[in-house]
């Protein structure tokens, strides 16, 4: 029953990974960039929300409300006027903007917010659990799995169902024929960007809610994010999901074991996948 309750944990722990990378899989699967400040974003979004937390907003979900869309407009902003410049066949220039923008963003907060650890906070909510039999589930990472469910199904149908959609896969594959009929690459790009940005902000606060966190989290966060990302298939919503599901497995049932082999076993599980399907198990 160990082992089954691992997997239950690592599920409800890969959906907190799923959140995560879902931002990092839809820029990429887009506009080909990888953006190494995804991290810091999404501490970020989190302290945004303690902040406003402080100042009496009521709570951390309807910090959300104010957040996510700051963030989000954040991410339009940066891709019109500065990502959009890095966008080449080389993906090093943007690998070094963004690798700057993380360590502009996490040392700011170090110097505005001190690295001492903080958390936010929701109550009874936080710690409430559903007993099915000798498992306990937490309603708070259930409902981060769901959030994270619906996020990426509302965004695969954006994406297969409407003209917004079509339009980001027209650009994605050929940018300079969508200009050519009116519409406008750059714009279409920046609104991807908001798009993955507030899906970060939204990661970021259910991160924050969920454990504690400081300046530098954000560093670990994108590296799980990116395991994810390669495990499940480069620009895959749904192999993304299901990368994310399998790290959190792996994780949480080799920590039974011991647990110092919680971050280690992600990682071996990352690399045999680099090594025998390098194109992740869904391709784009």
């Amino acid at each position: 029953m160990d082992y089954v309750n691992a997997v239950v944990q690592g599920i409800l722990q890969g959906g907190l990974y799923a959140l995560f990378a879902a931002g990092l899989s839809y820029m990429f699967g887009v506009m080909r960039i990888v953006n190494l400040a995804h991290g810091a974003l999404a501490i970020l979004a989190a302290y945004g929300a303690l902040v406003l937390v402080r100042s009496g907003f009521a709570s951390p979900l309807l910090a959300l409300l104010v957040v996510v869309p700051v963030i989000a407009a954040l991410g339009y902003v940066l891709q019109r006027f500065v990502l959009q410049r890095t966008l080449s066949d080389s993906p090093l220039p943007s690998l070094l903007v963004t690798f700057g923008m993380a360590i502009i963003i996490s040392n700011v907060l170090l110097l505005t917010m001190t690295a001492n650890t903080q958390q936010l906070k929701l109550g009874g909510l936080g710690t409430a659990s559903l007993e099915l039999g000798s498992l306990r589930i937490g309603v708070l990472p259930l409902a981060i799995l769901i959030v994270a469910v619906v996020a990426l199904g509302t965004l695969s149908l954006v994406m297969a169902k409407t003209q917004f959609g079509r339009l980001v896969r027209a650009v994605s594959d050929d940018a300079p024929t969508v200009g050519l009929v009116g519409a406008s690459p750059k714009h279409i790009y920046a609104i991807a960007a908001a798009i993955a940005f507030g899906l970060v902000a939204i990661a970021g606060v259910a991160f924050g809610v969920s454990r504690g966190f400081d300046p530098t989290s954000g560093d670990l966060l994108l590296i799980y994010a990116f395991e994810a990302v390669i495990i499940g298939g480069l620009g895959s919503l749904w192999g993304t999901f299901l990368g994310a599901i399998i790290l959190g497995v792996v994780q949480t049932v080799a920590a039974t074991f011991d647990t110092t082999l919680f971050d280690l076993a992600g990682h071996v599980v990352f690399l045999a996948f680099l090594i025998f399907l390098p194109n992740g198990i869904i391709r784009r």
